[in-house]
């Protein structure tokens, strides 16, 4: 399995998300240039994954204006195909804007930036682990209409909530104010994911904690 790591002007988790999937995880990495287009060397088992940051400076809405790029209309095609997309933080919002993934991120519901470690769970096990996952996020409040809401739940796309670390989901667990304590979503096809914690930031030794792995293994079956 391959992964493309896509660069945009601003983007600041993409050395995070190489080192990771390289020296932790053990993958082979490719980086994509926001301007290229091609991704002929990825089939449908490989993964283009959208890292956090700011791209193009959040200047609009984020996310809004790296919709646009030459990149990104090769990352849709892909996706359409059935090749696997992941992003995460600001590659989430990316997501949502280009229509690969249902609703939209909205300022904190405290207006301020946040950046902790929070526990997420995985919304459709039965067993549950709360995992330690870091979030750091201006706009991070998922928000979809009640319609929407409702066919994520039928379909099961919910894929992770906040949660406090005995694996209750509750309001004081919410980091941001996000709709029904929602973390991480997928498409009906489940090959899009999106999700505003950074597992890439929880996967080394050095660091101390190593729950990411747990979830690029669910995603992805690798550990």
């Amino acid at each position: 399995m391959k992964f493309g790591v896509v660069v945009f002007p601003g983007s600041n988790c993409d050395r995070d998300m190489i080192e990771t999937l390289k020296n932790d995880l053990g993958q082979e990495v490719i980086e994509l240039w926001h301007k290229d287009k091609d991704l002929s060397m990825f089939n449908t088992e490989d993964c283009i994954v959208l890292p956090g940051g700011f791209s193009y400076g959040d200047y609009l809405r984020c996310g809004a204006i790296a919709k646009f790029s030459p990149m990104m209309q090769s990352v849709i095609e892909f996706a359409k195909q059935g090749g696997k997309v992941l992003g995460i933080c600001n590659g989430f919002q990316i997501l949502c804007e280009c229509g690969l993934l249902p609703g939209i991120l909205l300022r904190n519901s405290h207006q301020q930036f946040v950046c902790k470690n929070v526990f997420i769970k995985e919304a459709a096990s039965d067993t549950c682990m709360a995992l330690k996952i870091p979030v750091a996020h201006g706009e991070g409040r998922y928000f979809a209409d009640n319609k929407t809401l409702e066919e994520l739940e039928m379909h099961r796309q919910i894929i992770y909530r906040y949660c406090d670390e005995k694996c209750v989901v509750n309001s004081d667990s919410n980091p941001n104010g996000a709709i029904h304590n929602i973390a991480g979503i997928c498409n009906k096809e489940r090959n899009v994911y999106g999700m505003m914690p950074h597992p890439e930031r929880a996967c080394s030794n050095a660091l101390g904690n190593v729950d990411g792995r747990k979830i690029f293994a669910h995603l992805f079956g690798i550990n």
